[in-house]
């Protein structure tokens, strides 16, 4: 699909991506993000292709230099009471309305597009393929770690920062010797089991 835009009012283009849809603890985080063509970003990819150092030095310069960019959540409760797809959507649609500008395009990682009042597309592997969505994985990512590593102070015996709520062995050990915390995900299979 091509736009004609003419060089002095490019289109903005925002992608979307979100982090934590496979974990049973905290929220599901998603970023919205507009680059900008005269402040090109080198090395942007797949987050989860970076080391977190890489990642941390990214995300200061995707914050430093993007026209804008927006990360927003949704939270264990939300993704209990409404699912975690209906809640993926929510934060995206989150992050989507805090950003500075509207876009006139979004493109979202994945096979499904969340209800937003501006035209775009799904686009499977995006986080690889294309800039704004690497850049939003980027900045989702490492909200949702720093977010773990707070959980992680909060919570001793659990492992957060290490497993970054994901149902690891060493999570699901935790569980079983301590129980869940308030921060768990009461609707996932692994954690329901313990609920009294």
């Amino acid at each position: 699909m091509s736009h004609a835009v003419s060089s002095d009012n490019p289109l903005r283009i925002a992608g979307i991506d979100e982090v934590g849809r496979g974990c049973i603890v905290g929220p599901v985080v998603a970023a919205a993000v507009i680059l900008d063509s005269a402040n090109p970003i080198a090395g942007l990819t797949d987050s989860k292709r970076l080391t977190e150092k890489k990642r941390k030095l990214l995300a200061e310069q995707i914050k430093a230099n993007a026209l804008c960019w927006a990360v927003a959540r949704a939270e264990a409760s939300e993704i209990d009471s409404i699912n975690i797809l209906q809640a993926t959507m929510l934060a995206m649609q989150r992050a989507v309305s805090q950003l500075d500008y509207r876009p006139d395009w979004v493109k979202v990682d994945g096979n499904r597009l969340p209800a937003l009042d501006m035209p775009g597309e799904a686009i499977v592997q995006g986080d690889l393929l294309v800039q704004e969505i690497s850049a939003a994985s980027i900045l989702a990512k490492v909200a949702r770690d720093a977010e773990m590593h707070t959980l992680d102070r909060l919570y001793s015996g659990y492992a957060f920062a290490v497993h970054k709520g994901y149902p690891t062995q060493q999570h699901l050990a935790a569980l079983q010797q301590l129980g869940i915390t308030p921060h768990h995900r009461k609707s996932f299979a692994p954690v329901k089991q313990y609920l009294a």
